[in-house]
């Protein structure tokens, strides 16, 4: 096999990983916040279920998460899935463990903010709901961007874990390439696009993270 075929296979595997890394993201940010609502939630119960939720999924691997997600509505409901389920569940896997990371950051961004601010805004005619939205939130994205930036970091590696459930990504098929051929070479290939796509998203993080540090 000449390299312009590794490269064409290892492409398709490429665009895969792409799509769960922005899958994940478009799902994990929000989900996170909600999650952060949750554990911040005066409600014992609430607050206690979302403690719980966020302790496990931190606490266990997201390799097991990922097969608990994949093989769980089988081996639980006796239910039948697709080969396209496989996707599915890599997206919900990796939502649901990374959104508990981002609640956390979430969380302590808010909790971070002074107390003074909610007041002055309440003194002003902003309702809590304005208050978050307009005053709160944009300063607590600017605080918590750089650990935000260090697990969107940590998900594009991450993203070689489906291969646990079967999915055909990046990974996956130098894997499949490099035991076919027995060479090396699609490993390298795949590291390179790891690192080059790692430099991408952290020179897009600095510059959303310089464009907020409007102060400096």
């Amino acid at each position: 096999m000449d390299l312009n075929t590794i490269l064409l296979e290892l492409a398709k595997g490429m665009q895969v990983s792409i799509e769960i890394f922005a899958f994940t993201l478009i799902f994990s940010l929000p989900l996170g916040l909600v999650i952060s609502f949750g554990r911040m939630a005066k409600n014992p119960i609430i607050s206690t279920v979302t403690k719980f939720y966020i302790s496990i999924m931190r606490g266990t691997p997201l390799m097991l998460q990922l097969m608990v997600v994949y093989f769980g509505p089988h081996y639980l409901f006796g239910m039948q899935l697709s080969l396209s389920y496989r996707f599915v569940a890599a997206i919900i896997g990796f939502s649901l463990n990374y959104a508990a990371y981002f609640a956390e950051i979430y969380r302590s961004g808010i909790e971070s903010m002074p107390i003074g601010q909610y007041e002055a805004a309440k003194l002003l005619g902003y309702s809590r709901q304005q208050t978050f939205i307009k005053i709160i939130l944009p300063q607590v994205i600017k605080r918590i961007l750089p650990s935000i930036t260090n697990e969107v970091i940590t998900l594009v590696k991450d993203t070689s874990l489906v291969i646990v459930i079967s999915v055909m990504e990046m990974f996956s098929y130098a894997r499949e390439i490099a035991s076919a051929q027995g060479i090396i070479t699609p490993f390298i290939i795949a590291g390179a696009f790891y690192y080059l796509f790692n430099l991408f998203v952290a020179f897009i993080m600095e510059k959303i993270e310089k464009k907020l540090s409007y102060y400096r």
